[in-house]
């Protein structure tokens, strides 16, 4: 099948799959807890109690929160979402005996293991999942290192994002401090052999990893340079091929990154200075292609895309903001409508 039919079946797939205004979004917070939200209303529907829930990963009925504590209270939680309500299945400590697991900012899962990026404790903690959904303990804590110029900045090791390839043989992983993207081979729930998957320009400061549609190619944005990175992937091997600019005016907060359903079009959100979306057209090869801005509410930390909308958790005015977005540009119109929330600093839609 050529490569035009093949998007054309994962674009019309993600039209069908996408979720309607009447979903579940779920919001995490630097607050007293996270929620889900009657996306068309507006309105709290249930909410579990936890500090700092700042990023969240879902498994069906099953929600796994980092509490991005600086300490040693530092840790993941596992919920069920049921109907109107959240149960807390367990917690797990980020670190090993209290130590490198501070401020974890980013969790994901495979359905089997759960990576937890721990940013100020330098690490990627890896936990094995119960057939309940529980959190075993930690098994295994990888140390990231250090290498970049900017010693304010990268001066100790941080890990920022962790990404399951397409395969589900590899691990890979936001060296922040190191200027590199870590891998680590899995094995059913076990990880071996780390090595170094790519080494990026001097200062870039690796932040959030994507892989596109097809699982051919991977995203890395740049918090420190504002780029984009764009490489080949295959057979867990990274080959570089595009870098382009996110962030104009080198604010050195560049954040997230998110596709739209269809996959034709690619967003980035900034922050810092002149804070918004950066919008790119995404061609066949994965290469990108500038295509907009959108101007948003101030430290839009995280956001999402669905077929017509595009929603921004803006932290520092505590506010969710929402926009149209035309599916044939991929650009948004101004701003329809926004609701209240704390600190939102993770917007995720679901289908009830």
């Amino acid at each position: 099948m050529k490569r035009s039919g093949f998007l054309f079946i994962l674009a019309l797939l993600a039209v069908m799959c996408t979720p309607k205004e009447s979903a579940t979004l779920l919001v995490g917070t630097y607050s007293d807890g996270f929620f889900a939200m009657d996306y068309e209303r507006g309105e709290v529907i249930a909410k579990a109690s936890m500090p700092n829930p700042s990023f969240l990963a879902t498994d069906g009925s099953r929600v796994y929160a980092v509490s991005e504590q600086p300490d040693t209270s530092a840790s993941v939680w596992a919920w069920r979402f049921h109907a109107d309500s959240f149960k807390l299945l367990n917690t797990q400590p980020t670190g090993l005996n209290g130590l490198s697991g501070e401020d974890p900012c980013y969790v994901a899962t495979n359905g089997k293991l759960l990576a937890v990026a721990n940013y100020s404790g330098g690490t990627l903690a890896l936990f094995p999942l119960e057939s309940d959904g529980r959190i075993a303990p930690l098994d295994s804590l990888i140390f990231s290192s250090i290498g970049g110029p900017d010693l304010s900045r990268q001066g100790t090791p941080h890990v920022h994002c962790a990404a399951f390839t397409p395969d589900g043989k590899h691990l890979l992983f936001s060296e922040f401090s190191a200027d590199a993207i870590g891998s680590l081979d899995l094995v059913g729930t076990q990880v071996r052999n780390y090595r170094k998957a790519a080494t990026l320009p001097d200062d870039f400061g690796p932040r959030h990893l994507l892989f596109d549609v097809s699982g051919q190619h991977f995203y890395v944005i740049g918090e420190l340079s504002g780029d984009i990175a764009v490489f080949d992937y295959e057979a867990g091997r990274l080959q570089l091929k595009q870098i382009v600019k996110a962030d104009e005016v080198n604010a050195r907060g560049a954040a997230d990154l998110h596709f739209s359903p269809d996959g034709l079009f690619l967003y980035a959100s900034l922050r810092l200075r002149s804070d918004g979306i950066a919008i790119f057209s995404v061609a066949g090869d994965g290469t990108l292609s500038k295509a907009g801005y959108l101007p948003t509410g101030p430290h839009p930390r995280n956001f999402t895309v669905t077929e017509k909308e595009l929603i921004v958790a803006c932290r520092d005015n505590d506010s969710i903001e929402i926009y149209p977005r035309d599916p044939k540009t991929g650009l948004p119109g101004p701003m329809k409508r926004s609701i209240s929330a704390p600190k939102p600093v993770y917007v995720q839609l679901v289908a009830r």
